[in-house]
């Protein structure tokens, strides 16, 4: 099976000149936790998650003592928290994106599709065909195609 048998071709995505904002919204309203981030000739360029946010928002500073790993969060009240998040909206979403995206050809198989999305532990694959975003598939697309035989 390939991945443009598998793939959903309706995707949900945002422009490179987006703001942080846009994309929570987006996320609200689709009820999803991700986007790919394109450039107006729908090449993908970057992707956003909700956990890309959560870095950004949850700022924090890391000690390395004695051989252990330690995560100080950064001393201060709520406020420091707020406006990190209100800052953000702002932001263009290219500042907090990942530019380092992985994706499949509309002809990749199966197998290696839910191999990649094992071994890097991403939730979504952008599906590409000569470079240009054709689809997305999902951890759950893959399960549930796996396993409709027990459906």
């Amino acid at each position: 099976m390939k991945a443009e048998q598998i793939m959903k071709k309706q995707v949900i995505k945002v422009k490179e000149d987006a703001s942080v904002r846009f994309v929570i919204e987006k996320f609200i309203e689709n009820g999803i936790s991700g986007v790919p981030v394109v450039n107006d000739g729908n090449e993908i360029v970057g992707y956003i998650s909700d956990g890309d946010i959560m870095r950004f928002i949850g700022k924090h500073k890391e000690n390395i003592l004695n051989a252990f790993y330690y995560v100080t969060v950064l001393q201060g009240d709520d406020d420091e928290f707020e406006e990190r998040a209100r800052k953000i909206l702002d932001y263009n979403v290219m500042k907090v994106a990942k530019k380092t995206v992985y994706t499949v050809n509309w002809d990749e198989d199966m197998e290696k599709i839910a191999y990649i999305l094992g071994k890097k532990q991403i939730k979504k694959l952008p599906v590409e065909r000569d470079g240009i975003l054709v689809g997305i598939i999902s951890r759950g697309d893959v399960i549930r195609r796996a396993f409709e035989f027990l459906i």
